[in-house]
This record gives C-alpha cells, sequence and structure tokens, in this order.
C-alpha cells in the first residue's frame, strides 16, 4: 500500500500520468471492500504516508533549505506533518468499513463518498492544505470538464467512483463485470458531453500583459538595503517591455519591503513609454498601514490612480500556517522561541477588499497559497474579467509543488472560466486560458519576461454560482442506496428481535 500511494504521485505533476489515479486508488479500495474497520484505517494510513510522503516531499526543503531548521528537526516535523495527513484516508476508511457491511454496496458508494468527504475536510481544518486530491490529477484528462459544474472536489467524487468501478470488476463476474465497463465509459461520455457547454463568453478586446519572473534568490532578497538593488532589477525587466502591454506583472514580494517606506519614490522607478504614459503595474510588496500590522499584499499602480494619489491594493487572506503565521501562537509560540524556527508573523486581511482594475478590467487578485482554494477564490470571480496570481515559489526550490501549483491554477482557470495568469519570483510563471490549458510559460529559474494575451470574459459557471454545494448535493445522492440499505437492515432487525420494540 506505501507504493501504492507513493505511486500516485506519479498522475500529478510535472509527470501528469492522470489514468494512475484511478488505477491506484482502486487497489486500496479493492481491499477496503472486505477489511474490518481496523483493517481498513491501517491500510489508509499507510497508503496516505506514500502518498504524502513523496506528493508533500517539498515542506522538508522549504523548512530546511530555506527555512534553515536543522536537518533532524525538519526531517520529524515533516514526518509528524505526513502522518497527520495521512490520518484523513486511514478516517476514511475506517468510516466506510465500520457503516457498511462488506461487499459490492460498500464499495460503490460509501468508499468514493467517504475518500471525497475526507478531501473536503483536509481542505478547511486547520487553515487547510488540499494539495494531492484526486482532482487536482485531472487538469489534462476528459473529466477536467466537469470543474466548471462541480469544481475540483466534484472530479474528485468522479474519479474516486471510477476507481471504485475498476476495484468492483475484481470483484464481479459476467454481466455484473460487463455492466462496470459501460458505466465507466458512461462517466468519460458526460464528462466529454459537459465541454460542450458554455456558461461564459468573451467581453471586449484582448489585453497584452506581461508577468515577471525575476529568479531573485531568497538569500539576497531579504538583506538589509535589498530592496533598491531588487526593484531596480524588476525595473529593468520592465524596461523591455513597457511600450508593449497595458499591464505589466511584478511577483510576490518583489518590493521586499513595506510599502509605507518606498511609496514616495517608487513611482519615480518605474519605466514609462516613449509618450510619458505608463502601463498599468501590479506590484507584490509589504503593506504596514498605522495598525502595525503587516499584510502580504498587491498593489497596483497607474495613471490614473497616480494622479489620484490612491492605489487599487488587495491584502491577503489566507495565509500559510507555519509560514506566514504561527496557529495556536499561545500554545506553540515557546517552541518556535527555544529552537529558533525562523517565522513570518504576517496578519490575515479580514473584511471587504477594494476592488482592484488594471488596463480598465476588474481583476481577481490572489497571491500565492490562496489559488489552492477553490471555493474562496470564485468568491472574487463574478465580476472580474480575468484572474491573476502573484507567488514566491522560491521556498519550494526545484521539488514538485511549483509544478503542483500550476496544476491548481489549470483548475482554477476551468472551475471560473476566466483567464488565469500566474507571476512567480522562480517560476513557473504561465498564462492559463478559460478551458484550464497552459498557453504560455516559462523555464523556472531563468530571469525573464512572459509577454502574451488575456481574452477578458463575462458570465458565471454553475460552480462560481453555487460553490461546493452541487458537490455536496452530489455526493448525499451517492451516498442514498447506502442510507436505504442501513434503513432496510435496522428495520428487518427490530422484526427479527421482538425485545427491541
Amino acid at each position: 500500500m506505501l507504493l501504492a500511494g507513493a505511486g500516485l504521485v506519479l498522475s500529478f505533476a510535472p509527470v501528469g500520468y492522470y489514468p494512475l489515479a484511478i488505477v491506484l486508488p482502486a487497489v486500496l479500495f479493492y481491499f477496503w471492500s472486505k477489511a474490518s474497520s481496523a483493517r481498513a484505517a491501517w491500510l489508509g494510513f499507510v497508503f496516505g504516508l506514500g502518498l504524502f510522503g513523496a506528493g508533500a516531499s517539498w515542506v522538508y526543503v522549504s523548512i530546511h533549505e530555506f527555512g534553515f531548521m536543522p536537518a533532524p528537526l525538519a526531517a520529524l516535523l515533516v514526518f509528524l506533518f505526513v502522518a497527520y495527513l495521512a490520518l484523513f484516508p486511514a478516517i476514511a476508511g475506517w468510516l466506510q468499513a465500520g457503516l457498511v457491511q462488506p461487499g459490492i454496496y460498500r464499495l460503490l458508494f460509501a468508499t468514493p463518498v467517504f475518500w471525497v468527504l475526507m478531501e473536503w475536510l483536509r481542505g478547511w481544518l486547520m487553515t487547510g492544505f488540499p494539495w494531492l486530491n484526486l482532482g487536482y490529477s485531472q487538469s489534462n484528462s476528459p473529466l477536467l470538464n466537469l470543474a466548471p459544474l462541480i469544481g475540483v472536489y466534484g472530479i474528485s467524487l468522479a474519479v474516486a467512483i471510477l476507481a471504485a468501478l475498476l476495484a468492483s470488476m475484481a470483484l464481479c463476474r459476467g454481466i455484473y463485470r460487463f455492466l462496470a465497463i459501460t458505466l465507466i465509459g458512461g462517466v468519460f461520455i458526460i464528462s466529454w458531453a459537459a465541454g460542450g457547454l458554455q456558461f461564459v463568453e468573451p467581453v471586449g478586446s484582448k489585453v497584452n500583459i506581461a508577468l515577471l519572473q525575476g529568479n531573485v534568490a531568497l538569500s539576497e532578497k531579504w538583506k538589509p538595503g535589498a530592496s533598491h538593488k531588487i526593484i531596480s532589477h524588476y525595473a529593468a525587466l520592465s524596461r523591455n517591455v513597457v511600450d508593449d502591454n497595458a499591464i505589466i506583472v511584478w511577483p510576490e514580494g518583489a518590493v521586499p519591503d513595506s510599502w509605507q517606506h518606498v511609496s514616495d519614490w517608487f513611482g519615480l522607478s518605474l519605466p514609462v513609454r516613449k509618450d510619458g504614459s505608463m502601463p498599468d503595474y501590479l506590484i507584490g510588496t509589504i503593506d504596514s498601514p498605522s495598525t502595525g500590522n503587516y499584510y502580504n499584499a498587491a498593489i497596483s499602480i497607474s495613471d490614473t490612480n497616480k494622479r489620484t494619489g490612491s492605489n487599487g491594493i488587495y491584502r491577503k487572506q489566507h495565509l500559510v500556517p507555519f509560514g506566514e503565521f504561527l496557529p495556536f501562537k499561545p500554545i506553540f509560540g515557546w517552541v518556535i522561541e527555544y529552537l529558533k524556527i525562523p517565522m513570518s508573523d504576517f496578519s490575515s486581511w479580514q473584511g471587504p477588499q477594494p476592488d482592484v482594475k488594471l488596463a480598465g478590467w476588474p481583476v481577481a487578485v490572489s497571491i500565492c497559497y490562496e489559488d489552492a482554494f477553490g471555493e474562496e477564490l470564485v468568491q472574487t470571480v463574478a465580476g472580474a474579467a480575468f484572474l491573476i496570481n502573484i507567488s514566491e515559489d522560491a521556498w519550494f526550490g526545484d521539488s514538485l509543488a511549483p509544478h503542483q501549483r500550476l496544476q491548481m491554477a489549470q483548475i482554477r482557470a476551468r472551475e471560473s472560466g476566466r483567464y488565469f495568469v500566474r507571476a512567480a519570483n522562480t517560476g513557473v510563471t504561465a498564462v492559463i486560458n478559460e478551458q484550464g490549458e497552459i498557453t504560455s510559460r516559462l523555464e523556472q529559474f531563468v530571469p525573464s519576461v512572459l509577454s502574451s494575451e488575456v481574452v477578458p470574459m463575462k458570465g458565471l459557471t454553475p460552480y462560481v454560482r453555487y460553490g461546493n454545494s452541487l458537490f455536496l448535493g452530489l455526493m448525499l445522492v451517492w451516498l442514498l442506496p447506502i442510507l436505504v440499505v442501513r434503513f432496510r437492515e435496522k428495520k428487518a432487525s427490530k422484526i427479527q428481535d421482538p425485545s427491541s420494540r
């Protein structure tokens, strides 16, 4: 099971062999169909150790190589983190075995629901860690067409049902095996047909956009007095594309200083066009208002707001636990101090955010980790023409994480029916169209600029309208046969046992 879980990572980016997301869970589901609660929980835990141990190995890179945590301590914390994540498939196994008798009903109906229910729970418990959900593996599969309808968790449910159907072929014979094959084909036919549904349409002309990938080393970025040098670096990259683009995007933390410290002179460093006009800039920086809080922020600068003296600003709302803030600080704060673990201390913005407009279009802005949370992101999509994510992926080094994050962005684009562009300091900087297809990208770890076009879109997909409610409703429908069977079993036991009356 450990190898099956680890092998599942190959279904995700950068390998992306998506059929494995059906085949390898099918192995687990087959053994779950016959197992006791305790054994199913153990099998799920071991599978989870393989999946998250291999797929989230980049956490070690982040906290050891760039967070400078001692290797033994980093290894211990990563193991504990992986073990925590492995609890979710363990609980899924325990629930499906404990509530349903062994057999085909458990396999086909209970197993997919409880697997995805645990994915969903993992996506928000303790601020959430939605990595390696089955749905993300399908970014280049026909099942991607389900994204605008039921989102990534709905795709996960479809994958889990397919895995259960595949496993059932080992338990069934004759006509039932043929029926399983037919149903597998039916899921893909439905997905293919869903690709023809149109919920959004272009509005206005294409917008030229330049995405900057500075490739500034973290060891240099946060040195005292480094901000002037880094700003000059990004200004030089901007100068090469300033005449040809309406929007220029600098990545997360491109200005590694408080905006209040640099705002008086920063605008003078920005390149302008030959005619003296300025494109619209979106700049990753740190906002430190008079409240004393620090916010990871994106500032928009244009001719318009330069004249009015105001800037559109987006402040990050969903922070990275143990990276940007410490959960349960009164409890764990002493551990951080004792072990000298480097920590950021950002605040999460609470409340409404002002609109950010670039090139005259309303834009849904997110910062780094926020694009992993689909239902949160789509709340900002309704009035947006396209989506922009600025990111600092240098923390992940040359690991799986940047590729996994790009894959998540593909799903976000398809869910929302919007172009999704991401500017990342070390990459992957890319443009993704409304179909979830990567139209252009930059090579990682190379200072460069990606100039491309985005098409403003209007209209709302069902997922943008209803969020995860359609997916949750579908789960209940799929669980209905189990509820009926349980009701009949309970009723029959009462008839057989007169003393219970």
